[in-house]
C-alpha cells in the first residue's frame, strides 16, 4: 500500500515538471514569435528611414512633399510628391464616402436584423469579398467601371470603396453585438420602435468601434496598390476632379521602382516613409478608438 502511493506520488511530480516544462517551453516559443514580428517591423523601419531620409534631406523636405512636379528623367530632375498624396487623400476619402455608409448599414442589418437563415449566406458572401486577389478586383474595374467612369479618381474610389466593405462590415458588427443587450431592450420599453432603437441607441453606443471600422477602412484602402493602377489612370499631377486620372503614392512607387537608380529610387523610398507615416497615423487613431471603445463599455 505504501509502495502505491509513493509510486502515485512520483508519478504526479513527474507529471507536474514535465508540465511546468512544456509551459516554459510554450512561452518561449511565444516570446520568440513576438519578437520576431517586432524585429521585422524594426527592419523595415530601419530600411526605409536609413535609404529614404538622405534621399529626402538631398531634394529638400518641402520641395519633396509639397512639389507638384515630378519627373526624374528630366534635367534637372524634379521630385515632388504632393499630386500622389493629393491623389491619395481624394481616392481613399471616395472610397470611405462610398463603402463607409454602405459597410455600417450592412452591418446594422447582419447584427440586428437578419434573419439565422440568410446570415448563413451573406455573413460568408461578406468574407468571400476579403479573399478576392486585389488584381480581380482590378480586373472587374477595368472591365464594369472603365466603360462608364473611365481611367478616373471615380473609378478608383467606386472599387475601393467595394474592397473596405469587409473590413468595415466585420468590425462594426463586432461593435454592435458587443453592445448589451439591455440598451435595445431599455429602449423598446420607452415605446421605441425596433430601428428607432437601434440607430438612436445602439448604434451610438457602438460609435468608438463603428469608428475604429472606418479608420481601418481607411488604412486597407490608402494602402491599396494593384487594383487602382488598373482603374486610376496613373498621371502624375495633381487631381483635377474626380473624372480625371491620378496617381497614388503606391502606385507611383511600383510603377517606377523597376528603373530607377540612385536619387531616383531614393525619392521613391522616401516615398514610401511617407506612406509608412500615413498608416502609423492610421494604427495609431485606431488604437486610441479602440480604448475609447472599452472605456465606454466599462462605464
Amino acid at each position: 500500500m505504501k509502495n502505491n502511493s509513493q509510486f502515485a506520488m512520483r508519478d504526479s511530480q513527474l507529471k507536474n515538471r514535465r508540465g511546468r516544462f512544456a509551459e516554459a517551453l510554450m512561452g518561449a516559443v511565444f516570446l520568440c514569435s513576438a519578437l520576431a514580428s517586432v524585429a521585422a517591423v524594426a527592419l523595415i523601419c530601419l530600411f526605409l528611414f536609413v535609404r529614404g531620409l538622405p534621399a529626402m534631406a538631398e531634394i529638400g523636405l518641402f520641395r519633396f512633399l509639397l512639389g507638384r512636379e515630378w519627373s526624374p528623367t528630366d534635367i534637372p530632375p524634379a521630385f515632388g510628391i504632393l499630386p500622389m498624396i493629393a491623389g491619395s487623400l481624394y481616392i481613399t476619402a471616395g472610397a470611405v464616402v462610398i463603402g463607409g455608409p454602405v459597410g455600417i448599414l450592412t452591418a446594422v442589418f447582419l447584427a440586428r436584423s437578419c434573419p439565422k437563415r440568410l446570415y448563413r449566406f451573406v455573413k460568408p458572401g461578406v468574407d468571400l469579398l476579403a479573399g478576392i486577389p486585389s488584381v480581380v478586383y482590378g480586373f472587374f474595374g477595368m472591365m464594369v467601371l472603365l466603360p462608364f467612369a473611365g481611367s478616373s479618381m471615380l473609378s478608383a474610389s467606386l472599387l475601393l470603396g467595394v474592397m473596405i466593405l469587409p473590413t468595415v462590415i466585420g468590425l462594426a458588427e463586432s461593435a454592435l453585438r458587443a453592445v448589451p443587450e439591455a440598451y435595445y431592450e431599455g429602449a423598446l420599453a420607452l415605446g421605441a420602435g425596433h430601428y428607432r432603437s437601434v440607430f438612436r441607441v445602439v448604434l451610438p453606443a457602438a460609435k468608438s468601434g463603428v469608428l475604429a471600422a472606418v479608420v481601418l477602412g481607411v488604412g486597407r484602402a490608402i494602402g491599396e496598390t494593384m487594383a487602382v493602377i488598373m482603374v486610376a489612370g496613373n498621371q502624375a499631377r495633381m487631381p483635377l476632379g474626380l473624372l480625371y486620372g491620378a496617381r497614388t503614392l503606391t502606385a507611383n512607387i511600383v510603377l517606377e521602382m523597376g528603373y530607377a537608380a540612385e536619387l531616383h529610387r531614393g525619392a521613391l523610398i522616401a516615398t514610401g516613409v511617407v506612406l509608412f507615416v500615413f498608416i502609423l497615423i492610421i494604427n495609431l487613431s485606431f488604437s486610441a478608438l479602440k480604448g475609447a471603445s472599452r472605456r465606454d463599455s466599462k462605464n
